[in-house]
């Protein structure tokens, strides 16, 4: 992963999960790569994989079961799909309202462009 200066690298982490749920690479129900599988493969600190993966079972996104493994849980792509939805309106919205009135762009040019 080309880890990005502008986000802390457990939730670059966590986005990459988001993807790897969302796109289907993993489906509800299957185990989920270890802590230590992600951080040699990210090459990172095993604990800023088991901070990411405390974040998503706070989110109820995998489950923890002991001896076994992390595992995705059911639900997981309604509820990441609400969560960066959350997201998307309370950040990056307001961002972009803000840049159309500065930038003197109307709705009807957005709407253009998005047909």
């Amino acid at each position: 992963m080309d880890f990005k200066s502008t986000q802390s690298i457990y939730r670059q982490i966590v986005n990459w999960v988001f993807e790897q749920i969302l796109s289907g690479a993993w489906q509800p129900g299957e185990r989920a790569k270890s802590v230590r599988e992600l951080a040699v493969a990210f090459e990172v600190n095993p604990n800023t994989v088991m901070r990411s993966y405390e974040y998503l079972q706070n989110q109820d996104i995998i489950t923890n079961k002991r001896g076994i493994g992390y595992f995705v849980n059911e639900d997981a792509p309604d509820k990441i799909r609400a969560l960066r939805k959350k997201e998307f309106l309370e950040e990056e919205v307001p961002e972009f309202l803000k840049n159309m009135r500065l930038l003197g762009i109307t709705m009807e040019e957005v709407e253009a462009m998005a047909k």
